[in-house]
């Protein structure tokens, strides 16, 4: 399926600075998060690995990674902008 599904959504794995886990899902154009089969979460995985094997599951073969902090907002300085970057699974 690749990373980008019918409807032009595309496979998304979140991480969140000093967190314990990734949220696996999908990114609309607008860059909505939602979940694999529509729903309005994210599925939650407690590993790198865990996330690849979800999107596999899902006939994905890449994924869009990101990486998000929290500092910015919590110290009042505007948005620096997300590492991101496409892996292979």
């Amino acid at each position: 399926m690749d990373n980008v599904n019918q409807s032009g959504h595309m496979a998304t794995i979140i991480g969140i600075a000093d967190a314990t886990h990734y949220l696996v899902g999908l990114t609309d154009a607008n860059d909505n998060f939602a979940g694999l089969n529509g729903e309005a979460a994210g599925e939650c995985v407690h590993s790198i690995v865990e996330a690849k094997a979800l999107l596999k599951s899902h006939d994905y073969s890449v994924a869009n990674l990101e990486y998000q902090t929290a500092y910015d907002e919590m110290c009042g300085l505007e948005h620096s902008g997300n590492y991101q970057q496409v892996i292979s699974l």
